[in-house]
Parts: structure tokens; C-alpha cells; sequence
């Protein structure tokens, strides 16, 4: 169950729920929640809401198959909005739009995109992934090509190649978070380190 950082107060009814792209940061939707749609929400992890319309509890993606499968949920300082951090499968809007203020795409700034990539490849294995066939290989080689991809990148460096130098660097990257999936985290984990270090 996805834990929460303090209990939202429902006594006034309905709350609104932000739901907001867990790689991208991007707000995809705003939902109401009662008591009954939260903690089913956090209990099978993927978004429920209240109908207003239908007066009803409503799983989004019951019809479309476009859920929200939540990662984190955190409470406002009044306990009176929800906060809701998912990760879309497909579009988020009824109208196919992958937000539901339709004037932009829903895509990511930084490397979320990535990271979202390899973690289907590694949820969902292809014969013909790269990222697939690399992580069935195991750690060691994996490591491996991220100790080959660092010194191929500490090579260009020393010339004026900026092209060569960019690719290789795009390389390291790649595999430092495919190396980062196979150990079971993320680069948030490694973000959240520096922040730590950061307040010493």
C-alpha cells in the first residue's frame, strides 16, 4: 500500500485530487475523491475517483484502459486537496488528449522518459530490446558497459569533437540508468543522496 504523509479530512465531502505524471511533472488531470475512492486508490494503487456526474466510485481507465497506476499520494498542509503522482498508461483525457488541458504533450523534460522506457523494457521483455537483452545479461555486464561507455566518454573529451562527445555522453547516460533499473532503483534515489549531501 502507498504510504501517505497524513490523512486528508473529508468531513466537508468531495476533495480534489491533482494527479500529475510521476516521470514528467506534468498535471495531467484534477479528480474528486471521497474516503471510499482514497483508500481504494492507495490500496490497489491505481487512481479511483468520485463521479460527480455518475454518483459513483470511478477507476479511471474502467472503459478505456488508460489507468493512472499511482506512485505516491501526499496530503496539503489543510488536509483538504490530494496530491497524486501516477504513471499513465495511455492517454489521460477522455477525449485522447494526453492531458486534459490538451494544449501540450505530455512529455517529459528530463530523464523520465528514459527511465520510463527501460522499466517497460524491463517489465515487459523483447527479443528484439537492446535494454532487454542487456539486463538479461545480469550486473556484471552491465557494469560493464558502464565502465566501457565512461572511458569511451573521458576519450572524446580530450578532443574537439562535440559531436562524438554529446553521443557518448547520451551513451553513459543510457546505461548508467539501465545499470540503476537492474539494481531495483531509480534516479531519484541517487538525486535524493545528493540532496543529503547537499545540507552537510
Amino acid at each position: 500500500m502507498i504510504k501517505i504523509n497524513k490523512t486528508p479530512d473529508f468531513s466537508k465531502g468531495l476533495l480534489p485530487a491533482i494527479i500529475q505524471d510521476y516521470y514528467s511533472k506534468n498535471v495531467l488531470m484534477l479528480g474528486y475523491m471521497n474516503e471510499e475512492a482514497f483508500q481504494l486508490t492507495l490500496k490497489e494503487e491505481v487512481v479511483t475517483f468520485f463521479s460527480r456526474s455518475k454518483s459513483r466510485l470511478w477507476k479511471k481507465g474502467e472503459t478505456s484502459g488508460n489507468f493512472l497506476n499511482a506512485v505516491s499520494v501526499d496530503v496539503d498542509c489543510d488536509a483538504d486537496a490530494i496530491l497524486i503522482k501516477a504513471v499513465p498508461v495511455g492517454p489521460a483525457c477522455h477525449k485522447g488528449t494526453d492531458t486534459c488541458f490538451g494544449e501540450f504533450k505530455n512529455i517529459s523534460t528530463d530523464l523520465g522518459f528514459l527511465e520510463k522506457t527501460i522499466q517497460d523494457r524491463k517489465n515487459n521483455p523483447s527479443d528484439a530490446s537492446y535494454t532487454n537483452s542487456l539486463l538479461q545479461k545480469g550486473i556484471n555486464k552491465v557494469a560493464q558497459k558502464v565502465g566501457e561507455e565512461a572511458v569511451e566518454l573521458v576519450i572524446e573529451a580530450k578532443d574537439d569533437n562535440d559531436d562524438l562527445f554529446l553521443n557518448e555522453g547520451a551513451d553513459l547516460m543510457y546505461h548508467y540508468l539501465v545499470l540503476l533499473a537492474a539494481k531495483g532503483f531509480e534516479l531519484n534515489d541517487v538525486i535524493d543522496v545528493l540532496r543529503e549531501r547537499e545540507k552537510k
